[in-house]
Parts: C-alpha cells; sequence; structure tokens
C-alpha cells in the first residue's frame, strides 16, 4: 500500500538540511530503484522553484511499504530525523486514484 509521510521543518532548517541531504537523497533513490517510490520533495518556503536562503518547510513522499508500521520506521531512520530537520512526521495511508 502507499503511504503519505509529510514532515514539517524546524525554524531556520536549510543548514541542517545541506548537512543531511546526501543520505536523505541516497535513501529515497532506494526507493525509487525499488520501484516503491511514488513522488518525492520538499516544500519552498516561498512561492519559488529555487527557494535559496528561504529554504523549506517541509517534505513529501509518498511511497509503498507492506504496512504502516513499516512506513513509520522508514520515517523514523530518515537522515533528516537524526540532523534534527524535521519538528514532525506524521505517516498516512494514501490511495492513489489520478492519474
Amino acid at each position: 500500500m502507499w503511504y503519505a509521510i509529510i514532515s514539517e521543518d524546524v525554524k531556520d532548517s536549510l543548514p541542517l538540511r545541506k548537512g543531511a541531504r546526501a543520505d536523505h537523497l541516497a535513501r529515497l533513490n532506494r526507493l525509487k530503484d525499488e520501484g516503491r517510490l511514488l513522488i518525492a520533495g520538499p516544500h519552498p518556503a516561498i512561492d519559488s522553484e529555487d527557494p535559496g536562503e528561504a529554504g523549506f518547510t517541509g517534505s513529501l513522499v509518498v511511497a509503498e511499504f507492506s504496512s504502516l508500521e513499516e512506513a513509520k520506521a522508514w520515517a523514523d531512520a530518515d537522515p533528516y530525523v537524526d540532523a534534527g530537520v524535521y519538528a514532525s512526521v506524521t505517516v498516512k495511508p494514501f490511495k492513489l486514484v489520478l492519474p
């Protein structure tokens, strides 16, 4: 089943993101290579593709896991969690309807 992982950043998270980005992306790429990643990306803090120093306010990942518990465990092990980027992380089942 698909699960949405919705993360909210701490204030001024950009330096923390930069320090953990390579490891964070490596995990997402593993999901992609396994065919289990639907979408992933950050929420810019301003209305811009490249928010620069304004940074980001959180992230969204929609990926396939065998259970809610597995999705939560995967989310809890994110390098951004260890780096203190996220103030909160919510994991919810997601039903793909379109496209």
